[in-house]
């Protein structure tokens, strides 16, 4: 079974300080800026749709989510954003991807880089780490129970198995008990919308890269990456981390 390591970096802000709040929202603008590039209406334009679900998760106030829009679609003049894409390799074989937004290349790739060799990283080739890697839908929902017993989940997994999931992997985020689903990118839609017809809600739905394998570190080490994995969080320019380590 395989899973990426480490959540989205929106979903680890959700109970964060007002000043990790603002960092989140402007992420998520960003997120839906260039969402809103492929048209305005959320009906027509899935990632816009799962953007504005994001968006809406975290309260992000209404004018923000429309100015937003308005700049992604062209209808008000701001800064012209970009998705980026980075691979890198670390100690003990650690791969990572990552991929972001920017207005100005050159500075985020700057940073990045300053970011990974803090903590003994560095930047890899185009394809030389991706390659370690699967595209896939991935879906995250959360248990009803903070310790769901062995029937709960053996329920929990045949609902979403049903729904059409590729792969299932349970993992604990701080104290709550949450499920991995995995699906074919093209399927992604079509499972959430089979969950939600069974009852079953995602916090989070997104395409992500998946490690075909995974390693296992002490606890030292993981300690030492959970640091640059957080310093990566702070970055404007990251949005989301993808690692081959096992959870």
């Amino acid at each position: 079974m395989s899973g990426h390591s480490h959540a989205k970096t929106v979903a680890r802000t959700k109970d964060a300080n007002n000043q990790k709040k603002g960092q989140v929202f402007s992420k998520i603008a960003s997120i839906i800026a260039v969402a809103a590039k492929d048209g305005s209406d959320p009906a027509m334009n899935s990632k816009l749709r799962q953007a504005l679900e994001e968006a809406k998760k975290f309260s992000m106030p209404k004018e923000n989510i429309e100015r937003a829009i308005k700049k992604g679609s062209g209808d008000i003049e701001g800064e012209q954003l970009e998705e980026v894409f980075y691979e890198a390799m670390g100690p003990n074989n650690t791969a990572l991807v990552l991929d972001g937004i920017t207005d100005n290349k050159n500075r985020a790739l700057g940073e990045v880089r300053q970011i990974l060799q803090k903590h003994n990283f560095k930047l890899a080739d185009e394809g030389s780490v991706k390659w370690q890697f699967e595209q896939k839908g991935i879906l995250i929902i959360n248990s009803k129970s903070p310790n769901p017993s062995d029937q709960e989940k053996e329920e929990m997994e045949l609902a979403v198995i049903e729904a059409g999931a590729e792969d299932i992997k349970w993992f604990k985020e701080e104290t709550t008990e949450c499920l991995e689903i995995n699906t074919k990118p093209e399927n992604l839609e079509q499972v959430k919308k089979n969950l939600e017809a069974q009852g079953i809600k995602a916090e989070s739905s997104s395409l992500g890269w998946i490690a075909k394998e995974e390693i296992d570190l002490p606890t030292n080490d993981r300690e030492k990456l959970d640091k640059l994995f957080n310093d990566l969080d702070d970055s404007e320019t990251v949005q989301n981390i993808y690692s081959n380590l096992k959870v």
